[in-house]
């Protein structure tokens, strides 16, 4: 049998099964492969074997793990909690297993500890080389990052991690857990209304419930209402470059056309920094499967899509820090710019890409706000689907962010309401998610209806929806609300620096050169403000955050991509995989034979 301890859903090995006979025990998300000879021969010549000891610890809670382990014989427990009165065992892996989940592939801490609970032998290879290789090895990598995401949506669930303390109706409880459940970061939040958890919490740290919200790691680190940045920094997400610094491009934002940005500008020598105000991924990554993205039949989740974005820049060089929120950007003599950040922090560079892309519209109506983080959300993810087990749940819109949604939320809740305040579904929503969201027997559509108020003191309770055509109001009892009602730039720090439309989005090409308010700028350059470009020579602007951009992944993706293109012209060099930039003669194409040598083998 074998020495796997299983999750809810996994079927056990029938006893007397053969273990060689059955390499593979069933699985949850993918996220516990049992490697081949093969794959383990190949992360044995970038590795070194270790022979362990009953209670030998090889990955400690809290802190940043640098190694990654593969099971060779014996066993090793995962636990959460270790050497404390609440210690439980997550996992127990087995001879073929790895350890690790996404925080490994980040230099994030670790979530859990894991202890050998028997004699045995392990394979040790550093986290760079498991980068190389996963890099490298189509193989071993998809293997390894489809595990390391499922292992992450599992901790997300079974809420391991740090805690938050504080009260539902908090702002700052609310934006610490949006901080959290965008990043993807384990947590679990105690309510203080509630949870009889919380008050015990107080009495131990000595903290009284003025002092909330609370973030707790480990009952070892106690966090006063920390800022984003400080829980940032506990849990190991990169921060912003030392002061001074000075590169050749600064993407602002890291949805797709960000990201795609980035891996094209660190692939072809770029020196590359990549700041995020609060999570990677944009509101792409927060959509459970997108299914119209060119290269991927079966869909694929804004997350995974997120996390290989995040590996494929990582790979090339390029930094990225979260949160850094921009703003202001000024030009500089010696032909940069500097962004200035909210904590007071500047960065140089001699381009810039916006990819800030667009927030979500808050949905105003009366009741909404004290329910807003915990019954009321503006995205879709696990942890907050699993919270709809039990109870029907409503979502508001007709865009296909709400088409995606309903089908996910469904696959949870017993009932689905798709409120939709037009005639019909097809003026905002592609055909196959059309097509999905009528034949879904949880799932009801309801037309020309509105939400006029939410109804509820700690929870949802119901809404009270109008019919726009003859008037008439009635109740709708659910107990989750999810809001996809379009979205607005962010681009208030950018106002009077570069030109807008009238609703606030980044003018670019001829329409920016028209409504440029200092045209001094552009004498001498020799040239016209390109495609992308806005009214600033060098400062582009890519995805949602532009006027009259297609609102989807793939162009994006595009934008960001071609951006790139037009930072060579602007730069007025070919750049060479290391350089950090060289000049070379204008001309001929903008990037080298052997940055294209380059590209065709990462992407074939």
């Amino acid at each position: 049998m074998s020495g796997d301890q299983l999750l809810p859903g996994e079927e056990p090995v029938p006893e007397g099964t053969d273990e060689a006979a059955c390499r593979e025990t069933p699985d949850v998300n993918g996220a516990y492969p049992r490697l081949t000879e093969d794959q383990i021969a190949r992360l044995t010549e970038r590795g070194q074997h270790r022979s362990t000891a009953p209670n030998d610890v090889l990955i400690q809670e809290g802190e940043r793990c640098e190694t990654f382990f593969v099971v060779l014989s014996g066993s090793v427990a995962v636990v959460e909690d270790y050497g404390t009165p609440e210690e439980h065992v997550l996992r127990v892996h087995g001879p073929g297993r790895f350890m690790g989940e996404l925080g490994l592939l980040h230099g994030q801490v670790a979530f859990y500890s894991a202890v050998a609970r028997e004699p045995g032998q392990v394979l040790v290879v550093s986290v760079d080389e498991l980068r190389r290789l996963v890099a490298r090895d189509a193989t071993i990598g998809d293997v390894v990052l489809r595990a390391c995401l499922g292992r992450r949506a599992l901790l997300v669930g079974q809420g391991a991690g740090f805690r938050i303390i504080g009260s539902r109706y908090s702002p700052d409880t609310r934006r610490l857990r949006e901080f959290a459940i965008r990043n993807r970061l384990p947590h679990r939040w105690i309510d203080l209304e509630t949870d009889e958890e919380a008050e015990g919490l107080l009495r131990r740290f000595g903290v009284g419930p003025e002092e909330t919200p609370l973030v707790i790691w480990r009952d070892t680190t106690l966090l006063r209402n920390p800022g984003n940045a400080a829980l940032a920094r506990l849990i190991g997400l990169p921060a912003l470059p030392a002061a001074g610094c000075h590169g050749d491009v600064l993407i602002v934002g890291s949805g797709p056309a960000g990201l795609a940005a980035a891996v094209y500008a660190a692939s072809e020598g770029l020196s590359t920094t990549v700041v995020e105000a609060l999570a990677t991924g944009g509101q792409a990554g927060t959509s459970s499967r997108i299914e119209n993205l060119l290269g991927f039949p079966s869909g694929i989740s804004g997350a995974e899509l997120t996390e290989r974005a995040l590996l494929q820049a990582d790979k090339f060089g390029a930094r990225i820090s979260i949160p850094a929120e921009a703003t202001g950007l000024r030009p500089e003599d010696d032909d940069h710019y500097v962004v200035a950040f909210a904590d007071g922090s500047r960065i140089a560079a001699r381009a810039v890409v916006l990819a800030v892309g667009a927030r979500y519209r808050r949905l105003q109506v009366p009741g909404i706000e004290r329910l807003e983080g915990t019954s009321v959300h503006y995205s879709a993810n696990v942890y907050e689907a699993q919270q709809c087990r039990t109870d029907p749940v409503a979502v508001v819109g007709g865009g296909n962010s709400a088409g995606q949604a309903v089908l996910f939320l469904a696959g949870y809740a017993p009932k689905v309401y798709l409120l939709v305040r037009g005639p019909s579904l097809e003026a905002h929503m592609s055909r196959y998610l059309i097509d999905q969201v009528d034949a879904h027997p949880q799932v009801e559509v309801m037309l020309h209806t509105e939400v006029t108020k939410v109804v509820g003191r700690q929870v949802l309770e119901e809404l009270d929806v109008v019919d726009n055509r003859t008037g008439r109001h009635r109740p709708l009892a659910v107990r989750g609300l999810f809001v996809f009602t379009g979205a607005d730039p962010h681009t208030e720090w950018l106002a009077g620096t570069i030109a807008l439309d009238s609703r606030g989005f980044v003018l670019t090409g001829p329409e920016a050169l028209e409504a440029c308010a200092r045209p001094e700028v552009w004498h001498g350059r020799g040239r016209s403000c390109m495609t992308l470009e806005a009214s600033l020579p060098g400062v582009f602007a890519v995805g949602d955050v532009r006027s009259g951009s297609v609102k989807r992944v793939a162009s994006a993706a595009g934008e960001g991509a071609m951006a790139i293109h037009f930072v060579h012209r602007h730069l007025g060099h070919s750049a060479v995989p290391g350089s950090m930039g060289t000049p070379a003669p204008v001309g001929g194409s903008d990037v080298s034979p052997r940055i294209r040598h380059k590209e065709s083998a990462w992407l074939a």
